[in-house]
C-alpha cells in the first residue's frame, strides 16, 4: 500500500504484513520525522451497499398516539435551467472525443472516450495513469451531448484547469487542457469520419 505523509506529503510503499494483525500504526516519516497513524486496509469496514437501504423503517420507541402522520407532499423544488447542460449522458452524434497525454508518464497516448462518462486515475479507473501523483479514481469526463464537463471526485491533489483547483464542474471546449496528478492531458474534439 501507499501511506502519504500528512505533513510533508511525501509517499511511501508499505508492507502490509508490518500491521502484524493490528487496525492500525503508528510511523515516522523518514523526510521530515512527523509521527502519524496510518490504518490497516484489512480492518477498514466496506462501505454499504444501496440495497442495504431499501428497508423501510418505523419508530417503534414511540407509542402510535404519538407518531405523526407523514404526509407525501414535498415542497416544490425550484427547476435549474436545462437550457445548456442536457440531463443525460450521451455521446454526441458525429464526433470523436479523444483525450490525449501531452505531460506526464504516459506523454504521447491516446485515449478515445467510447463511454458517457469516462473517469481517470491510477487505479480502478477507465482510463489508468502510471502517475503515483494521481489518486486511484481521481476525476471525470462527463459527456452530455455537446456539452462535455470536467469533475474532481474528491482527489488528494486535486484536478487543475488553467492551473487553479477545480471545486465543481468545469465545461471543456476543443483543445482545453487540464491536470491530473503530473499528467496534463488535452480533451481533442473531431469530425467523425
Amino acid at each position: 500500500m501507499i501511506i502519504d505523509c500528512p505533513n510533508c506529503h511525501a509517499r511511501y510503499q508499505y508492507d502490509e504484513e508490518r500491521f502484524e494483525r493490528k487496525p492500525s500504526k503508528r510511523i515516522k516519516c523518514a523526510k521530515c520525522t512527523t509521527v502519524f497513524e496510518i490504518q490497516n486496509p484489512a480492518f477498514i469496514k466496506p462501505l454499504p451497499k444501496a440495497s442495504d437501504f431499501d428497508r423501510t423503517y418505523t419508530r417503534r420507541d414511540e407509542p402510535p398516539a404519538q407518531r405523526k402522520e407523514e404526509t407525501t407532499e414535498q415542497s416544490p423544488i425550484p427547476e435549474r435551467s436545462t437550457d445548456k447542460i442536457p440531463a443525460e449522458l450521451q455521446l454526441p452524434e458525429g464526433k470523436r472525443l479523444s483525450l490525449a497525454v501531452i505531460n506526464g508518464p504516459d506523454a504521447g497516448a491516446m485515449f478515445r472516450i467510447e463511454k458517457p462518462r469516462v473517469t481517470i486515475g491510477r487505479a480502478t479507473a477507465d482510463l489508468t495513469l502510471n502517475d503515483t501523483e494521481s489518486s486511484r479514481v481521481h476525476a471525470a469526463v462527463e459527456v452530455r451531448d455537446q456539452v462535455i464537463l470536467l469533475r474532481d471526485l474528491g482527489s488528494t491533489n486535486g484536478t487543475l484547469v488553467d492551473g487553479a483547483k477545480i471545486a465543481d464542474a468545469v465545461e471543456l471546449q476543443d483543445k482545453s487542457e487540464f491536470q491530473v496528478g503530473a499528467t496534463t492531458l488535452m480533451l481533442i474534439v473531431t469530425e467523425e469520419a
